[in-house]
């Protein structure tokens, strides 16, 4: 099937009436419950038509009727139980096959899951599907745990999902089909080619050349100072890109807390909820960082904004299709691709370096200006070499001075109740922080951040006996917060930059570092 095929039906579609009271009336406390469930026995068209005849009826009970027409969905890492004496090593090393999924010659077809081919790995908790940008940090592990073969699977479950929609959603569910997640697709394949030779990024080439058209769609079309979807001419002509979402509804799988949020906004509710969207499509949903002035999720404005960790994937991304032209000794191709990484990098340098900041941060489209707020996002610039060995400086003791904290790095300096704001930290910040460190020779810096973070990670396992998807770094001795969600456990990203950091320093260290 071809991307231009008709998209599957998502669950407001299947349910049209039903889907609405069930997530504006809390019938479950997470709006995700509903939109991962499936029907019992009848088709959607049948339920919708009984509720219709039922819903006026005298004792009508909506919650009674949604569980008795809908099976609720299981989470293996709810009845997972872990074994703290066994040890933190054998617990990651369980929970590569407790969070991983086998693929389904059927399901439902009812179901809002997207079928893929080949095994792979969900986060955990409330997270039953695979996430792309996650499965990055995940792979990491499993290349620390010997598992080349899962990530080849995983890998090609994502080409997959190139082949078949255009595209890599934001995870596998039919309500994702709008959106993507950073794009670390590219680097997926680079790490599968540090495994199995250069001949991997040959055989991803026509699924990294589908990424990046689906990237720049509509840019050769674009005047200086305009946007189209997910693409950006700048000022000076310049391509950069953005975080988009082609809905402009509430996202269904948080539908009551989307539309309680559009009542509280003075902003037209389409732009309200686009913004929202594009907000999750990058991974920080939700943060100060997408915020206006008032510093409210009400402001959000998120596709105002060029964001420096997008626009240095998208370099490397462009990096690495050189690199596949290369492999083929096509030398032509190979230097449009790199011309087109060196265009981006004076871009990404022109607009996202804040002078006044001295740091690297998003650039306000609508404004013109580079945008007030530090963020974690500033570091993408080390990891992949786009800074001067100056800002790298600069950046380190921006970091030192002000993120650094008891268990790791913030991702922003501002308390807001966002779980992407302070005193919260992921697992893949982290890791890009602590690479992009290591890059600049700033590995003293590196190396507190992740003998921080690991001795967070593995006193809250000894604690607890789980890994968790974010931690409070500022006081440790507290869980983190925020979000629309409890904090989950499970946690695929953070398993594998644990792995990963463990054993960075179990490994003998090269000299020039």
């Amino acid at each position: 099937m071809r991307a231009t095929a008709q998209l599957p039906p998502t669950p407001r579609q299947l349910y049209p009436g039903l889907f609405e009271a069930i997530q504006l009336g809390r019938v479950f406390p997470d709006n995700k419950t509903f939109v991962d469930m499936v029907p019992r026995h009848d088709t959607p068209a049948r339920i919708v038509a009984d509720y219709e005849q039922q819903r006026t009826q005298p004792g009508f009970n909506l919650a009674a009727f949604a569980k008795s027409r809908f099976q609720l969905p299981t989470t293996d890492t709810t009845t997972y139980r872990s074994n703290i004496a066994t040890g933190l090593r054998l617990h990651l090393d369980t929970l590569w096959r407790v969070l991983q999924r086998r693929p389904l010659d059927s399901v439902s077809r009812y179901s809002s899951l997207l079928l893929l081919p080949r095994p792979y790995l969900v986060p955990g908790g409330r997270f039953r599907e695979v996430y792309y940008w996650d499965s990055y940090f995940t792979m990491l592990g499993l290349r620390e745990a010997n598992r080349t073969v899962l990530i080849r699977n995983m890998t090609d479950n994502f080409a997959y999902l190139l082949n078949r929609y255009g595209f890599i959603p934001n995870g596998n569910r039919t309500y994702y089909l709008t959106r993507s997640q950073p794009p670390f697709f590219s680097l997926m394949v680079q790490l599968l080619a540090q495994e199995q030779g250069d001949s991997v990024l040959v055989r991803y080439q026509p699924q990294l050349l589908r990424e990046y058209a689906y990237w720049m769609a509509g840019a050769d079309s674009l005047k200086p100072g305009t946007a189209t979807r997910r693409v950006m001419r700048m000022p000076g002509g310049e391509l950069l890109n953005r975080y988009w979402d082609e809905s402009t509804e509430p996202r269904e799988e948080s539908y009551g807390i989307d539309v309680d949020a559009a009542r509280k906004t003075t902003r037209p509710p389409s732009q309200f909820y686009r913004d929202v969207r594009a907000a999750a499509a990058s991974g920080w949903d939700f943060s100060t960082r997408w915020f206006g002035a008032d510093g409210t999720l009400g402001s959000i404005r998120t596709t105002e904004l060029v964001p420096v960790d997008l626009n240095c994937l998208m370099l490397v991304l462009e990096e690495t299709l050189a690199r596949s032209y290369t492999t083929q000794g096509q030398s032509a191709a190979a230097r449009t691709w790199l011309q087109k990484a060196k265009q981006r990098c004076s871009a990404i340098q022109r607009y996202n370096w804040n002078k006044a900041a001295n740091w690297y941060t998003d650039y306000d489209f609508t404004q013109k200006r580079p945008a007030a707020i530090r963020t974690l996002a500033g570091v993408f610039p080390l990891a992949f070499g786009v800074a001067t060995p100056r800002q790298a400086t600069v950046i380190a003791a921006g970091l030192k001075a002000d993120f650094l904290k008891d268990g790791g790095l913030l991702t922003t300096l501002n308390t807001s109740g966002q779980q992407w704001d302070a005193p919260n930290a992921w697992a893949p910040l982290q890791y890009i922080a602590v690479q992009g460190l290591t890059r600049y020779n700033q590995k003293p810096l590196a190396d507190t951040i992740a003998v921080r973070w690991v001795r967070l990670n593995s006193r809250v396992f000894q604690q607890t006996g789980k890994l968790l998807e974010k931690y409070n770094v500022t006081d440790t001795h507290l869980p983190a917060g925020g979000g629309e969600y409890p904090l989950q456990d499970g946690f695929g990203w953070t398993n594998g930059v644990l792995l990963n950091l463990l054993n960075r320093f179990a490994r003998p260290q090269p000299s020039n570092q």
